[in-house]
């Protein structure tokens, strides 16, 4: 391919004259000619005098949260500037921020036409406000959304590109297996997480929950199959007291051999979480069916965090949750309520037919 490109490159500089040539703001096009005579769309670049593209994204990272909007800056100019604008062609494309991910198209644009692509489709487009506005509007934001964005724009030969980082706000929880401490490999956490409404945290995400206090002394597996863990207060099960407060390390783990637990991060709720007040307590299934009775269904991990932390959930019952485990979450520590800091309480996993009451999810989307 790239030698046919070369063959008629050359091929075009040996025969073109200026008659055949159109000369616009400094460089030299070549129209080519298909099968049929008519000319396509595509032009090469044969040579330039000193014109050089540029693109900015003005800001490394941004920041959103799920069903929200944000903005991917990108822009574009040339130096010196051009007499008359020209078409380009614009790719937005995304490398996700899980391990193993692989870098997907988002959009592709060419002047007023554009086209997104698989779960982007719909949800993306170009701002264009300006001449060389090539930001990326996207609605509807997504857990699996966080990454890496480039934005590169194509003139001819002229190929130049930019990276915006997208990070979601939330909460992020630790999350263990029913059976206990350490005991999933980087798939079965992924899994875990999506099965409580969240995903694998980045390190972005556990540093900044880090810095507002999160202290948990046991690992758990994150979006880069990293291991690690925060400590605000160190102690002597927890790296030592010698070592200063941070995130613990572990670095790469072999993500089908070992086994940890997970750190799971979720972000803002499209409906709301309650405590069904019922007559009488309940065993596992039957709290399932009463949420189902009441046009709602039982919570999961993930939605009780978010509404804890995002809604000020504050109820000091504890009750059932879908993966069958007993939270209750606390805003306003008091006394008989668990711990002096506010959290979702935990009571572990009890047998299926122990008696308690239930945390159900109403979704705005019904």
């Amino acid at each position: 391919m790239r030698e046919c490109f070369l063959q008629t490159l050359l091929l075009l500089l040996s025969c073109c004259t200026s008659a055949a040539a159109n000369v616009h703001n400094n460089f030299l096009y070549h129209d080519i000619l298909g099968q049929n005579g008519k000319k396509q769309s595509m032009h090469i670049i044969v040579y330039s005098s000193g014109v050089k593209l540029h693109v900015d994204n003005g800001q490394p990272s941004v920041f959103g949260v799920r069903g929200g909007n944000v903005t991917l800056p990108c822009r574009f100019w040339y130096e010196p500037k051009l007499s008359s604008p020209r078409e380009v062609r614009v790719k937005w494309s995304w490398l996700p921020a899980a391990a193993g991910g692989r870098e997907e198209d988002v959009l592709v644009a060419f002047g007023s036409q554009s086209r997104s692509f698989g779960v982007f489709r719909r949800r993306t487009e170009l701002r264009q406000e300006f001449l060389g506005d090539a930001a990326l509007v996207m609605t509807d934001l997504q857990l699996r959304d966080t990454g890496q964005y480039r934005c590169e724009v194509v003139d001819g030969l002229e190929d130049e590109r930019a990276t915006v980082h997208l990070e979601l706000q939330g909460v992020i929880f630790p999350y263990q297996h029913p059976r206990g401490r350490y005991l999933l490999s980087f798939l079965e956490a992924q899994r875990a997480c999506e099965e409580q409404d969240s995903t694998l945290a980045s390190f972005t995400q556990l540093f900044q929950s880090w810095k507002e206090g999160l202290n948990w002394c046991s690992a758990g597996w994150l979006a880069d199959a990293t291991v690690r863990y925060p400590i605000t207060w160190p102690r002597v099960p927890c790296g030592g007291q010698g070592l200063a407060p941070g995130v613990r390390s572990y670095g790469r783990r072999r993500l089908n051999f070992h086994r940890y637990d997970a750190f799971c991060f979720t972000s803002s709720l499209r409906g709301k979480v309650y405590y069904l007040q019922a007559p009488h307590k309940m065993n596992l299934t039957d709290a399932q069916k009463a949420c189902q009775q009441d046009g709602a269904e039982i919570a999961k991990v993930g939605q009780l965090y978010a509404a804890w932390k995002l809604g000020g959930l504050d109820r000091c019952d504890a009750g059932w949750l879908a993966d069958g485990s007993l939270r209750y979450p606390i805003t306003r520590p008091r006394q008989n309520c668990g711990p002096a800091e506010p959290g979702v309480r935990s009571l572990g996993f009890p047998l299926p037919k122990h008696m308690h009451g239930v945390y159900c999810y109403e979704s705005d989307d019904e």
